[in-house]
């Protein structure tokens, strides 16, 4: 009678593997992303309940009080976690799938161990690959959480001889990897092994600073698709393989992308702990004795209401002041005009990828009205005023000209060729790269200092009064 199960649980798994892959196809535009993200869910919610339906099932009801206090943790933090707060909610989320795989695998290891048996050689490996990328998911994830939430600082943290202290706690690793592989009943090695994953967590997220932070976490989700899916090859579980493989291939891929739109390499991310000095480049030495020329919000707004084209560059200054709906209120008077209204996103302007469109679709923001840099670059030379809302470094004109700069090379969103530029801004301080920034000193160039919440308020009102 219950011989169709089986072969039932694995249509569930292709029906749920399926929808993972549809999912994350619709996850690529902002229209679709909810959609994708449902797609998802229901996806898991298959896989969950075809896998209760498998073999060696032990307690229901442990399993069911764990899903419903799953789902009422999970269920508060979308409520109350702000949209600023995102990156380091998925920062979290990345630590907790890691630290789930390696204790999947822990569990195995010590079930057989109890068993009175002596674990194959195959299920050895994967439990070592689990504990080593879950515990440096884990750790390492806490560690960027703490970062983006300025619960320790989010510069560089640097020591003499890191690098061969990294290198030396993953050959120790390695080691007793070797060792369990020959006395795989030794539990004590186990111990150390997973005692060495977690701190090289630790120590591989310390040197990262936090604009690189966001690279990382997207590097730490991959890590944690793979160590689910090594979790899958420990239970032999299909869907937790397949799962895991798509989440970790997301993952590198956009790692790529976004070191790609910064125009660096990985390993430069990671190793050269980037932002730790302030560093000025021969430009930024030539702008320190000019001027800026700084306006009050009603020139600002005169500035904005008479302009026929307007393109507004979100940065994370916007995000930190939560102004992205003060943001929407100002395009909608600018429409109301007759200002054509625009949003050019830099794929690092935030602090995870699509941080941006995420917070502008908050607002209510058109996707119509959204436009990558590729499509926006061409549109700058035909724009009145380009207003640029607390981004840095990805406006630089020193990224496409000064060969000495940190940032040369960088793609940017070509600001400085628009007629006239808005930049809203608390100082003058230099961006994460340390270097000064050339759009600053333009004469096209007006500054508005202030809080980007308070400014763009103002210009509401100013805006409001034409």
């Amino acid at each position: 009678m219950t011989e169709w199960i089986p072969s039932a649980i694995q249509i569930c798994y292709l029906i749920a593997a399926s929808l993972f892959i549809l999912g994350l196809k619709q996850l690529g535009s902002p229209a679709t992303a909810r959609r994708g993200n449902l797609l998802g869910a229901i996806g898991m919610l298959i896989a969950i309940v075809a896998t209760l339906l498998d073999r060696e099932i032990l307690n229901y009801s442990t399993i069911l009080v764990g899903m419903v206090l799953g789902s009422a943790i999970g269920t508060l933090m979308a409520q109350r976690v702000e949209m600023t707060a995102m990156p380091q909610m998925v920062g979290l989320l990345n630590g907790f799938g890691g630290a789930a795989s390696a204790l999947v695998a822990i569990g195995e290891f010590w079930k057989v161990l109890d068993a009175g048996l002596v674990p194959p050689l195959d299920d050895t490996i994967t439990i070592v690959l689990s504990v080593l990328i879950g515990g440096i998911t884990f750790t390492g994830s806490l560690l960027a959480f703490a970062k983006l939430q300025e619960l320790m600082p989010g510069a560089p943290i640097t020591f003499p001889a890191q690098q061969p202290v990294n290198l030396s706690l993953l050959i120790g690793f390695l080691v007793c990897s070797v060792y369990l592989v020959l006395d795989p009943t030794n539990t004590t090695v186990f111990l150390i092994m997973l005692g060495f994953s977690l701190v090289l967590g630790v120590l591989f997220v310390l040197p990262i600073g936090g604009a690189d932070t966001p690279v990382v976490i997207s590097l730490l989700n991959s890590f944690s698709g793979l160590a689910a899916s090594a979790a899958g090859f420990v239970l032999m579980n299909n869907m937790l393989i397949i799962a895991g493989a798509l989440v970790g291939a997301s993952g590198i891929i956009l790692t790529e992308i976004m070191c790609r739109a910064m125009n660096r390499t990985l390993a430069n991310v990671l190793f050269s702990a980037f932002g730790s000095k302030t560093t000025l480049s021969a430009a930024g030495g030539a702008v320190q004795d000019k001027t800026v020329r700084s306006i009050d919000a009603e020139e600002g707004a005169m500035m904005l209401g008479y302009a026929r084209s307007v393109v507004i560059v979100p940065g994370y200054g916007m995000a930190v002041a939560q102004a992205q709906h003060s943001v929407r209120e100002l395009a909608d008077q600018l429409e109301r005009l007759g200002v054509e209204v625009k949003y050019a996103i830099h794929p690092v302007a935030g602090r995870m990828p699509g941080h941006m469109n995420v917070l502008l679709a908050e607002a209510n923001v058109p996707y119509t009205q959204l436009y990558d840099m590729e499509d926006v670059n061409p549109e700058f030379e035909r724009t009145d005023v380009a207003l640029v809302i607390g981004a840095n470094d990805v406006v630089n004109p020193a990224a496409r000209h000064d060969h000495s700069s940190p940032i040369y090379g960088m793609p940017i969103l070509e600001v400085d060729r628009a007629k006239h530029a808005i930049v809203i801004k608390r100082g003058m301080n230099a961006g994460f790269s340390g270097v000064e920034n050339e759009l600053f000193y333009q004469d096209k160039t007006v500054m508005l200092f202030g809080s980007a919440k308070d400014m763009v308020a103002k210009l509401v009102g100013g805006v409001k009064e034409l």
